[in-house]
């Protein structure tokens, strides 16, 4: 039996470089990046100082008594929800309730509400902690919350694989509507990571940059963390065209992998393995991908592990990619990651225009691929996927393509 195409039918993101998918994408295009000194989020006696931090959120209109249950995580996905919703013109009722569900990411955790209850209790000496604490910091919250926010009574749940769990959720998500558990899905991902605990763990990796993240480049010290959402509206292609929605195009498929190896070093064979299970199931051939979104943390290992993984799945053609890394411009959103880089590839599919990897200055002989430094570059881009390689080997990769 064949099967169901899932299409693309509303973005919604928001994340430094902007509040909105438009925005995001705006800034994409420039190269401009979002990444610097952290403002708004107190960071005590950290070292690390820059990250990619949403400065302002944009009006939202949700009620008081709704926001002091949910962590900043969930509010994000709410916000990038509702603009996914609204673009694809999705509306819900009582008749199609039941019908609409969510899949939404998080790498992390409430880490605000944590934050804010540690401190409470063992520096300020609170007696007890937030009465909505347990509800505000599990990694199912945002789904959750989601859900409610837009009445949304499909199966709804949450995805956690580090930084792969935004592409995770997406693929899950087209599952449930080849299942026919759902005829549309709002999936993608969103963590709000910026709170002393969990910086402070980052840096006793020694994994992050001193200044901005360099994807690539030789002189390259490491990643830098941001804060973010990006959700899309999947439904099938025929139920998208029966409601007349402008689709703005196909996940044409997805790839899973685990490289069963280290909790934190990536190998070779596990990335490429995901690759291949995606442009297998995509039905697409190498030469068909006109550009990789790549996980491209800024790390040394990665970079030069995604290169060669590149490489050994891509062959002769991986010389004729665009490649580039657009965490150099919003930073590292943990699980918010993969759904701001959908956006990326949905919208160089869009416009024919390959997003740069910023901050970009020493060429690299392990990472030989054409990168798209600094500057956007005009091409057709006919098929993107998009990597998202995660902590503890998790590895899920999505393919877009031109409807």
């Amino acid at each position: 039996m064949a099967r169901s195409r899932i299409v693309i039918t509303g973005l919604g993101g928001l994340c430094g470089l902007g509040t909105s998918a438009p925005a995001i994408w705006e800034a994409m295009r420039a190269g401009r990046s979002g990444i610097g000194e952290i403002t708004t989020a107190p960071l005590h006696e950290l070292k690390v100082r820059v990250g990619g931090e949403i400065k302002q959120l944009p009006e939202h209109g949700i009620e008081k008594k709704r926001l002091v249950t949910m962590d900043r995580y969930s509010l994000l996905a709410i916000i990038a929800a509702g603009e996914a919703i609204a673009q694809a013109g999705v509306k819900v009722d009582e008749a199609n309730t039941s019908r609409i569900g969510a899949a939404i990411g998080t790498g992390i955790f409430g880490a605000e509400t944590i934050e804010d209850n540690y401190r409470g209790l063992f520096i300020e000496g609170r007696s007890r902690a937030n009465v909505f604490a347990v509800p505000r910091i599990m990694p199912g919250a945002p789904a959750g919350q989601v859900s409610m926010a837009h009445g949304l009574r499909g199966p709804v749940f949450g995805v956690t694989s580090a930084c792969a769990s935004s592409n995770h959720a997406i693929a899950i998500a087209a599952d449930q509507l080849r299942l026919g558990r759902a005829d549309v899905m709002v999936a993608g991902g969103t963590d709000a990571p910026l709170a002393y605990g969990v910086l402070k763990g980052w840096e006793a990796l020694r994994a992050l940059a001193r200044e901005t993240c360099r994807p690539f480049s030789a002189d390259r010290d490491g990643l830098v963390i941001g804060e973010g959402a990006g959700v899309a509206v999947l439904e099938t292609y025929e139920h998208a065209t029966a409601r007349g929605a402008t689709i703005l195009a196909e996940l044409a498929g997805s790839g899973m992998s685990a490289d069963a190896s280290d909790i934190v070093s990536p190998t070779v064979e596990g990335p490429a393995a995901a690759m291949q299970a995606c442009l297998a199931e995509a039905g697409l051939r190498p030469e068909d991908v006109d550009y990789v979104n790549a996980h491209g943390t800024g790390t040394k290992a990665n970079d030069e592990i995604e290169t060669a993984a590149i490489r050994r799945v891509f062959g002769a053609h991986a010389d004729r990619l665009s490649v580039s890394s657009t965490k150099s411009m919003h930073a590292h959103c943990m699980g918010a990651s993969g759904g701001l880089e959908m956006i990326a590839c949905v919208m160089a599919i869009r416009e024919g225009l390959v997003p740069p990897t910023a901050n970009y200055r020493e060429k690299d002989a392990a990472c030989d691929l054409d990168v798209t430094p600094n500057v956007a570059r005009s091409r057709e881009v006919r098929a993107a996927i998009s990597n998202g390689f995660a902590f503890g080997g998790t590895n899920a990769v999505l393919a877009f393509k031109a409807v």
